[in-house]
């Protein structure tokens, strides 16, 4: 059947849409991704995204594709495009939202690629919310709430918002892990979280490094006893927070450097070794 003989059409604002302006729209509910940062054609953390990959599938959908064709898809969008780039890898079940066909149904890889992200420069001061993401340890689509406190956030004079979940503990930020240094070790939230890759990253190259870590229950009133915080997502091993709430926080110049110098050990994958088993999946 020609597209024009479908007996669907899709239309924004009165108007025909292409596929590039759908797609965004597409995952808005039951589907999860990973998204990574490409520089000379290579990927740090290749083995974190595809574990996070595999593990979200079988969660979200019982079953998983294949981390040899996972690296086939990434490395077939690397290849299309530029040196320098974004890529985000999203999986889902076509018409499994509230409906048992997602159940037990292998599922489907779209991958898509933009402009390359550094994220903002900071320092940022975040505010205080009390919220919990629902299946947090998922990267998930359709999180409405992380935008809205955005929004909230900005609108109070702040440049982000931090989660307090119901134990009074500090988890997260809208669309980023949080970090602290206490002076000698870095310091990780216990809470729900998601266990973001550049925050694995960060992690075995610590180890490797032999600097100290370890996690931690973050309260409000902990804050004022720290020496530093900071954010991370695929976008950037970290940018300074100088404020918590009503809680001003150093602005720790050598933990930023910490943070930087472990991304920049994490070694890089390239096209040629994404043909290639990955160690650590």
């Amino acid at each position: 059947m020609s597209i024009e003989n479908r007996p669907y059409q899709a239309a924004i604002n009165g108007r025909p849409v292409t596929v590039a302006e759908v797609t965004p729209l597409a995952f808005a509910g039951f589907a999860h991704f990973t998204a990574m940062q490409v520089r000379s054609r290579k990927v740090k953390g290749l083995d974190l995204h595809l574990t996070r990959l595999r593990e979200a599938s079988i969660e979200f959908f019982g079953v998983a594709v294949s981390d040899q064709r996972m690296r086939a898809y990434i490395k077939a969008a690397i290849d299309a495009g530029p040196a320098d780039q974004s890529l985000t890898v999203t999986v889902f079940v076509g018409g499994g939202e509230f409906s048992s066909r997602s159940m037990d149904t292998e599922p489907e890889v779209l991958v898509r690629t933009d402009t390359p992200a550094e994220g903002p420069r900071g320092p940022l001061r975040l505010s205080v919310v009390e919220h919990e993401r629902p299946l947090a340890a998922v990267k998930h689509v359709g999180e409405a709430g992380k935008t809205y406190w955005l929004h909230q956030a900005i609108r109070q004079g702040f440049d982000d918002a931090a989660f307090l979940d119901r134990q009074g503990r500090l988890s997260e930020a809208t669309i980023w892990n949080l970090v602290f240094w206490d002076g000698d070790a870095v310091v990780w939230p216990r809470a729900a979280i998601l266990h973001g890759t550049m925050m694995g990253m960060v992690q075995r190259q610590l180890d490797r490094l032999g600097i100290a870590q370890r996690h931690e229950e973050i309260t409000l009133e902990r804050l004022g006893d720290l020496a530093g915080a900071a954010v991370m997502n695929s976008w950037t091993p970290g940018i300074a927070v100088t404020a918590i709430g009503g809680t001003t926080i150093p602005e720790a110049e050598s933990f930023m450097r910490l943070l930087r110098r472990c991304y920049e050990a994490e070694p890089a994958v390239s096209l040629a070794e994404l043909e290639q088993p990955v160690s650590g999946t």
